[in-house]
């Protein structure tokens, strides 16, 4: 999740909006030194069409997914959130690209800088870190909503960029191989907040060993089933991890996407935009589902609900229809 701060004119020049397509692959070895992701569940811009990645840590650490030079360690404004920490942060990395294991389209001498927030900068201009290096402890800041769990927030941008705006990061894929776990809807309270509710359903398969995430199915490939990442479906659009992005992905792989038999968005490419839909737990409306990847070894369904109590042992079943008037949060 990432600040509206910086450009105030919100735009960049032709030539860098048209380079800014190039995609950065995020290597296995740096996915694997946290326990989930997301590239899409955010309601903020800066997640728009998978332009940034959600890391997060096993602990309240924030972990830094790349090797580089920290060039800016600085306060952003947040969102006020009576939840919230009341200073925000935003870390950036000079990044090596060899130290880091990362991939890019355009050559290496082209330069690219990494965007973090969510972590109390331990580091100062001037610093060197590699990945896995402590940058300090994570905060909540008014871009969490209450249900999201601690994390580093990661985008690129080459350093002829504004650094500092909230959108323009390069689009992002994960280099790690998503299994697709089927779901019946079906499932009993584990864990329950205040504002969400986990069921143990569906499991994960090889916990530790491989990333996972709940399944739909996409229609345009004969039904083939396929991970989904976002909020389902209070943010408006979500996305499919585990297709890859191309230059001509936003005109192909067209086609409506279903869960739990239901038509809930269509996909173009990796990207998904959510139908007008309600998902219910017994019957009752609730806010959504967030949707994630993940190694953990209790994986579960995570149901957005602030407005409906659920008691560890309940027995849950989720279904989805059509709606006149969905829950839309961003």
């Amino acid at each position: 999740m990432t600040p509206h701060d910086g450009d105030p004119g919100g735009h960049e020049s032709r030539s860098t909006t048209a380079r800014a397509e190039r995609t950065v692959r995020l290597p296995t070895s740096v996915i694997r030194q946290y326990r989930r992701f997301s590239l899409y569940n955010s309601p903020y811009p800066a997640h728009d069409r998978g332009c940034a990645i959600d890391l997060y840590p096993s602990g309240n650490r924030g972990i830094s997914p790349v090797a580089g030079e920290v060039i800016r360690a600085r306060t952003v404004r947040a969102p006020p959130k009576p939840y919230a920490a009341d200073e925000e942060f935003l870390i950036l990395v000079d990044v090596d690209p060899d130290r880091t294991g990362l991939e890019a389209e355009w050559p290496d001498t082209e330069g690219i800088v990494a965007r973090m927030l969510h972590v109390r900068p331990h580091v100062s201009p001037g610093d060197t870190v590699a990945v896995g290096d402590d940058l300090g402890p994570m905060v909540r800041s008014g871009f969490f909503a209450p249900w999201v769990g601690n994390h580093v927030h990661l985008g690129f941008r080459r350093p002829d960029q504004n650094l500092l705006r909230a959108g323009g990061s390069l689009p992002l894929t994960a280099g790690v191989d998503v299994e697709p776990l089927a779901w019946d809807g079906v499932g009993t309270v584990t864990e329950t907040g205040d504002t969400y509710a986990v069921l143990d359903a569906p499991t994960h398969p090889a916990p530790g060993e491989r990333f996972a995430g709940i399944a739909g199915r996409f229609e345009a490939e004969d039904g083939t089933s396929i991970v989904f990442d976002g909020g389902l479906a209070h943010y408006a659009g979500g996305g499919l991890p585990g297709r890859a992005v191309t230059p001509e992905s936003d005109q192909s792989g067209a086609g409506p996407v279903t869960f739990l038999g239901h038509h809930v968005g269509d996909a173009t490419g990796r990207n998904v935009a959510w139908r007008d839909i309600d998902v219910l737990a017994n019957g009752e409306r609730i806010t959504g589902m967030s949707l994630f990847t993940a190694l953990d070894p209790e994986f579960g369904a995570k149901l957005v609900c602030p407005d409906r109590r659920f008691a560890v042992g309940d027995e849950v079943r989720v279904t989805v229809r059509d709606s006149d008037d969905p829950i839309r949060l961003g």
